[in-house]
């Protein structure tokens, strides 16, 4: 609330005093004092004002009294005056981002799965497979938040550190609220008159007053209040209305103001048409949590399916949980890695290309955004144009003038002025003789020359604009502004205005010769061509308004006392008050064609009678207290008869480059552009069809003003009764409309091609945004460049901001930061396009991904008749989530389909993308299918076709795995990238390297790294069409275990020969102490059946044999020891396994178990992984060698391990039938 303006501007430390409150005026400590006197009050106060703002409800908005220079009488406490646009603070910072992070069912899927594996009867493999991916995806994600939570913070320091301190002049001043409604025009704004005529700032406080002003409101546009001045005689009360208001976030134009602060921080016009910023979470996230749900259930239902088959054996419930981690990489934890890393990769693109450059992306989890957008709001101010009005056409009903013959105009003024200085002797220049001007009509045709003076004289004087001059003289070295006084100088002069329109007409007649250098409220000066001085009295001035549509202003000349009344509007409302007027319309028709922002100017010449009767009856009525808005516009139209007509003219909003084909090849993309702005219809209107967002062609609706649910209910069944036309409503009109016809409305502009949206503000361009997504369920644009759009870029679902002449705040508020409108059809159609196909093809390989080792794992536990048996574990499958297969899968990130530059020339391929085509349940099941068809062929392949190799089904399977995988990236990818070809041979140099210190989960299985070969590439094959695979050979026994006692397993070990054991290490890398295992050999017994029920030796029988009926050296197989069975850490030929999941309830033994040891975990003829079936003995045939008969096929027999594969021609011995 401005009290005082100076010119001069006031001294630092004296403006310091008087506007800091006496109480608090101390003088400032530094350091380690400030702190121990009045720091550690501060920090007191803050953390408990932040506790209180937790705790305490919303704070109810009322009416307050502010005193001056008393803050002690104020009983409504300010809030504190900063902006604050953070999302945490120290303390909800961890909690805020694990929240946001975890209400995502992947990643609480993963959590729940991760904390199931402290519990020991749950365990499988080690930790860090479980952890180590989890932990990196949220230090990841933690440390991108941190990033951009701290440039909040130091955006919301540097806006709150801003001093307001520059204003203007004796009692009034010019600001500009584009920050606020997009306006950039100036207006004026005057101090309160009893505090302006004080003689002294001091005073200021010496005086008993208050404001009372009304509750914050939203409404930029409405103020109401009072000043009250208690210590005067009689007291004084003066009205305050919005002319006496300086909104925050608003820009002034120089000199220095004095006022009383009445709202403060969040009470705030600009804080309240701001809303608070929600976190953002694209489209493809959403689908891909989806899919998350559908392969969870998909999991639930593979659990179910394998624990049914068991038989629900022992504690079911168990082994369910169990299947349930078994198969937990059917949901990759993978994905949101390779999707962060891809959405950076998106935005580090998008910065580096050099056809957008100065491109910024402040929000890196949405690129994809940009490739599903339907609906693109638009501000106009700055976004679609220039911001700058040039002039472009001057007719005067028999000859026109453009851009190319205003020499002409110059010539013609400068020759008019020369000649009335001649004949007049300088002291009538510029006027007529005043009863010719008092003629109603000209008997004769004026020449060209007098009435191109004529208009350009009208042009120079009616209007609003103030002319400023800058001093570079300023204290602190900052540039200083103050008006005219009596150095004309041409030099540093700018010109304020309510309209753009009217500095663009003052700029133009300038240029021709004449020039405005002087105003205030009551004159006007104008210098000459010639250099003379021109000085005029204003009467009266008549703003313009939307209603009216026009202004004007009465002015005496004080050379010649004439009086004349200059009129300028809108040709709809000047073609009834103007004289002669046939051309006027088909020339409005012929410049609004060109995109020309027309505007008719006319004069009157009055007589002192005529306005001294005018005036009278205009000052009656404004001091009427009934209808004085009408009897006021009464008046004025007794004055708007039978005008001159002087001329049209024609001006021009500069377009932003390329505009019109960006504007074009966003319409062929199928998107709709809706332009939203807080200008002016008339303005809105004309740059809408100048920019082509309403094509020439197109017919346009101008929604009418209605005010109330009827009105509104005829115009919308107007506005129906219309096929394919753009629509144009005012902010008034659209709030009526939504307040009763909702529905109906929106559906009424979401069919038209093109919405235009007028006098919009802050808020109700973001309740567009929000009405356009629950209506439409459609993805959303904005785009803006100043402080009013805001809030319209944070409630769409993706924002762009453009870093123009209004200031960076939409910029450091949108998700994407551009630097020219053009280059938003490159940002959506190429990087929008390419993000959204890339991440979709990313997504759906990481889970096949994961679906092939899944399906893997389940024909793995269906062999070992459902047993709850990892198939990988430990480095394995962390390996194939990231070195092995990471970087080729991640490659995709820089496939295309389609070039760039085939992009922009056919936006229609952007079509396709809002259909969500490329990620579907279509695609997805398509993906399946390949995942199940690859997975049972690798592990089938492996079973069947390595049948004398099965001890090593983990090295083929897993090996044909990893080169599977390889292989289908190179055929997904569509253009190929020389990184694309070195992240193939890299993972492949990495595997094979790894396999020299992954030794424990090769070589104990007896395979051997070096012996590559073609023997393995059928599995392959089948599974994707190029395979090759590894051959496995096996090593030659080194000693035969006794067979006719157990003892001989324990007991003469200990001394023999140390092939009796083979070592896996001192440690195993769970920490585990490495147990020695025994070397059993699998072996075809060639010793015949005696009567004695004794076998032979194989040494006998190789003796009793021809040499061409001895076996081959048999494979070798490596299991733990007896006390090693019951260790959690022990590896099996596979994995690692315990005693509790192998020969527990769990497993298939049955209670009829024939075997001469009372548990079969005592045995040392069982491994671990085996579960027989109960059978008798042959008669003939030792009780100790129940377990390994053989009854027909050994696949088939229920009695033999799968680990073993004794091929039945090797069986010489007797069978019984």
């Amino acid at each position: 609330m401005p009290l005082m303006m100076s010119e001069e501007g006031f001294e630092n430390e004296e403006s310091d005093y008087h506007t800091l409150p006496r109480a608090r005026i101390t003088q400032r400590k530094r350091g380690l004092e400030w702190f121990v006197c009045d720091g550690w009050k501060f920090v007191c106060t803050s953390c408990c004002d932040w506790l209180i703002n937790i705790c305490q409800r919303k704070k109810e908005l009322k009416a307050r009294t502010v005193w001056l220079g008393c803050p002690e009488k104020c009983e409504e406490k300010h809030p504190k005056n900063s902006i604050k646009n953070q999302k945490y603070n120290v303390f909800t910072f961890i909690p805020g981002v694990l929240y946001e992070q975890f209400k995502f069912f992947l990643n609480l899927y993963f959590l729940i799965i991760s904390c199931s594996q402290f519990v020991p009867a749950l365990k499988i493999g080690y930790l860090y497979t479980y952890w180590a991916p989890l932990g990196f995806v949220l230090a990841v994600t933690m440390m991108r938040e941190a990033i951009d939570e701290f440039r909040r913070f130091q955006r919301d320091r540097e806006v709150n550190s801003q001093l307001y301190s520059k204003l203007t002049v004796r009692g009034s001043c010019f600001i500009r609220t584009d920050q606020l409604d997009g306006e950039t025009d100036w207006k004026l704004k005057v101090a309160v008159s009893c505090t302006q005529r004080l003689p002294a700032l001091g005073d200021l406080f010496s005086i008993s007053a208050y404001v009372y002003a009304q509750k914050p409101q939203l409404d930029i546009h409405s103020f109401e209040g009072t000043f009250t001045r208690e210590d005067s005689d009689p007291p004084v009360h003066e009205s305050l209305s919005i002319e006496n208001t300086l909104w925050a976030s608003t820009i002034v134009a120089s000199g220095t103001v004095i006022g009383v602060v009445i709202y403060t921080g969040k009470e705030t016009r600009s804080v309240m048409n701001t809303s608070n910023p929600k976190n953002k979470v694209g489209l493809l996230d959403l689908e891909l949590n989806r899919l998350t749900k559908a392969l969870f259930l998909a999991l639930v239902a593979l659990s179910v399916v394998m624990v049914t088959l068991q038989g629900f054996v022992g504690p079911w419930y168990r082994n369910l949980f169990r299947f349930l981690l078994l198969f937990s990489y059917i949901i990759p934890i993978s994905l949101r890695v390779n999707l962060d890393m891809g959405k950076a990769v998106y935005g580090w693109m998008m910065m580096k290309d050099e056809n957008i450059p100065g491109t910024v992306v402040r929000t890196s989890t949405i690129p994809e955004e940009l490739g599903r957008l339907v609906y693109l709001l638009t501000d106009k101010t700055g976004t679609l144009t220039q911001n700058e009005m040039v002039f472009k056409r001057l007719h005067l009903g028999t000859v026109s003038y453009g851009v190319d013959t205003m020499d002409e105009i110059q010539s013609h003024v400068r020759d008019s002025y020369s000649q009335m200085h001649s004949q007049a002797g300088g002291n009538n220049a510029g006027s007529t003789p005043p009863r010719k001007a008092q003629s109603s009509a000209p008997k004769v045709r004026k020449s060209v020359s007098s009435r191109i003076h004529e208009a350009v004289k009208a042009i120079v004087l009616c209007h609003n604009v103030t002319p400023v001059y800058e001093s570079r003289a300023g204290v602190s070295g900052e540039t200083e502004f103050a008006e005219a006084d009596q150095d004309f100088s041409d030099e540093n002069r700018t010109y304020q205005a309510s309209s753009p329109d009217e500095v663009a007409l003052v700029q133009w007649t300038e240029s021709v010769g004449l020039t405005l250098v002087s105003r205030d409220l009551t004159s006007m000066q104008l210098k000459t061509p010639g250099g003379q001085v021109l000085s005029f009295c204003i009467l009266q001035l008549f703003p313009f308004t939307s209603e009216s549509k026009r202004m004007g202003i009465i002015v005496r000349d004080e050379a010649t006392a004439e009086i004349t009344f200059y009129l300028k509007g809108a040709d709809v409302v000047m073609s009834a008050v103007v004289q002669y007027n046939d051309w006027l319309e088909e020339e409005c028709g012929n410049m609004a064609r060109e995109g020309l922002r027309t505007l008719v100017v006319a004069k009157k010449s009055l007589t002192e009678e005529q306005y001294q009767d005018f005036e009278s009856r205009y000052t009656q009525a404004k001091l009427s207290m009934h209808d004085r808005t009408l009897k006021v516009a009464a008046v004025i139209e007794s004055l708007e008869r039978e005008m001159e007509l002087l001329c049209l003219t024609g001006v021009e909003d500069q377009l932003q480059a390329d505009v019109r084909p960006t504007l074009e090849m966003l319409r062929n993309a199928g998107i709709k552009v809706w332009m939203l702005t807080g200008d002016k219809l008339e303005t809105a209107t004309c740059v809408a069809q100048s920019s082509r967002l309403v094509p020439r062609t197109q017919d346009t609706h101008i929604f009418r003003r209605v005010t109330s649910r009827g009105e509104a209910h005829l115009e919308l069944n107007a506005f129906r009764r219309k096929h394919d036309c753009a629509l144009v409503i005012s902010g008034d009109s659209l709030e009526v409309c939504l307040k009763y016809y909702e529905h109906e409305f929106m559906e009424l502009a979401c069919q038209c091609p093109a919405v235009v949206c007028c006098r919009c503000s802050p808020t109700q361009k973001a309740c567009i945004v929000t009405l356009l997504q629950q209506h439409t369920g459609r993805r959303t644009c904005a785009i803006g460049d100043g402080g009013n759009d805001v809030s319209m870029i944070q409630a769409a679902d993706c924002g762009i901001g453009i870093e123009g002449k209004e200031g960076r705040q939409a910029s450091l508020a949108a998700d994407f930061s551009v630097t020219q409108f053009r280059h938003v059809g490159r940002l959506l159609v190429v990087h929008g396009r390419n993000s959204y196909k890339r991440s979709a093809a990313l997504g759906q390989f990481v889970m096949h991904r994961g679906l092939v080792i899944s399906t893997m794992q389940a024909v793995f536990s269906s062999v070992f008749y459902f047993a709850s048996v990892p198939l990988y574990q430990g480095f394995l499958m962390v390996g194939y989530a990231t070195v092995y297969t990471m970087f080729p899968v991640f490659s995709l990130v820089l496939d295309q389909d389609v070039k760039p530059e085939m992009a922009m020339l056919y936006p229609e391929l952007y079509k396709d993308l809002t259909k969500g085509r490329s990620l579907s349940f279509k695609t997805f099941l398509i993906w399946v299918l390949i995942s199940i068809y690859q997975g049972g062929i690798l592990m089938y392949g492996a079973l069947v076709l390595f049948e004398s190799e099965f001890v090593h089904v983990v090295a083929i399977s897993f090996t044909a795995l990893v080169l599977t995988e390889l292989l289908m990236v190179a055929l997904t990818v569509r253009t190929w990238h020389w990184l694309m070809v070195v992240a193939e041979f890299l993972s492949l140099g990495c595997y094979v390297s790894s396999l020299a210190f992954l030794n424990e989960y090769f070589e104990h299985y007896g395979y051997a790294p070096s012996s590559v070969g073609p023997a393995l590439r059928l599995p392959t094959t089948h599974s994707s069409l190029p395979a090759p695979c590894h051959d496995l050979q096996t090593s030659t026994p080194g000693l035969v275990l006794p067979a006719e006692h157990p003892a001989g397993y324990g007991a003469a070990l200990d001394g023999g020969p140390g092939g009796y054991f083979l070592s896996s290490g001192h440690v195993r890398p769970n920490g585990a102490p490495a147990l020695e295992s025994p070397r059993i050999e699998i072996t075809s017994y060639l010793g015949l059946h005696q009567s004695n029920s004794q076998f032979l030796h194989d040494a006998e029988v190789e003796d009793a044999l021809p040499g061409a009926k001895r076996p081959a050296p048999t494979a070798t197989l490596s299991l733990p020891g007896l006390e090693a069975y019951r260790d959690p850490s022990c590896l099996s030929p596979a994995s690692s396994l315990s005693s509790r999941s192998c020969n527990s309830e769990a497993s298939s033994y049955e209670s009829n178990y024939s075997y001469p040891y009372a548990s079969p975990q005592t045995s040392p003829w069982q491994s671990p992984c085996v579960s027989p079936k109960t059978t008798e003995a042959e008669e003939g045939f030792p009780r100790g060698l129940g377990a390994c008969m053989l009854l027909g096929s050994p696949r088939h027999s229920p009695s033999t391990s799968p680990r073993a594969s004794v091929t039945e021609e090797s069986w010489l011995g007797a069978r019984s039938s």
